[in-house]
């Protein structure tokens, strides 16, 4: 007589679920790891001396380098990144073409975030005119994540943008330009940068590898559960003979 009898239907569900389960857990470990090692690197790079664009250009992996800049705004193509949020208060990061002299290329910099209460108002800012020597550091996103579209207009300056693109910048505008955006330093050209290093902690996803495993274990428990009750109650089932 069988001690197991779990089921058609709770059999193939578990041998749907559970592999799932299981790897979202080890892939919010993965991503943990991923995330320690970043905030790793970027601390150790904000340690490290700012270098020029020409010596950036010569490293293979530019994430959170520190460059230094010398050179002027082009105030008259601003991009505004919305939906950007500080203390729970939601705002735009202002971005501005940056001639580089000494390297001759254009870089994306993002001068910080502002607070934009009233969307019925344009955010209102000041542009330095002078040139400038700046710090800055080159940020490369993890991965792409899901971006919510926003409608961006044909023509027209300042422009509202959803996603930072600097290579498509500099081919509407003809210029050659770093492929990555720039994050300025505090100094007297940048607004509030107390950038963020990663949306999301190790500790959470950690959490959430904890999370599927347990559902994994708890479905496993189920299962096993159903399937000694389903062949209990079978044993007790009274048997009926022909006379």
């Amino acid at each position: 007589m069988k001690t197991f009898r779990p089921g058609l239907l709770p059999s193939v569900l578990v041998l749907l679920l559970f592999p799932c389960l299981i790897t979202l857990g080890f892939w919010q470990l993965a991503r943990a790891e991923e995330k320690r090692l970043l905030v790793i690197t970027h601390h150790a790079q904000q340690l490290s001396t700012p270098i020029s664009i020409d010596e950036l250009e010569q490293h293979s992996n530019p994430a959170y380098k520190r460059v230094h800049v010398q050179g002027f705004f082009d105030v008259g193509h601003t991009l505004l990144l919305d939906n950007r949020t500080r203390d729970g208060k939601v705002g735009v990061e202002v971005l501005q073409p940056f001639y580089d002299q000494a390297s001759g290329l254009w870089l994306l910099l993002n001068r910080g975030w502002l607070p934009w209460p009233d969307r019925r108002i344009p955010p209102s800012f000041a542009t330095p005119d002078t040139p400038l020597r700046l710090q800055a550091t080159v940020y490369v996103p993890l991965g792409e994540g899901f971006q919510l579209q926003a409608a961006e207009p044909a023509s027209g300056w300042p422009r509202l943008i959803s996603e930072v693109k600097p290579d498509a910048l500099w081919q509407q505008l003809g210029r050659g330009g770093l492929s990555y955006e720039v994050r300025l330093e505090p100094g007297p050209a940048s607004f509030q940068s107390d950038w963020p290093i990663i949306a999301m902690s190790p500790d959470k996803h950690l959490g959430y590898a904890v999370q599927w495993f347990a559902l994994a274990a708890a479905l496993l428990g189920l299962f096993i559960y159903l399937g000694l009750f389903n062949a209990r109650e079978t044993r007790h089932e009274p048997s009926h003979h022909i006379a």
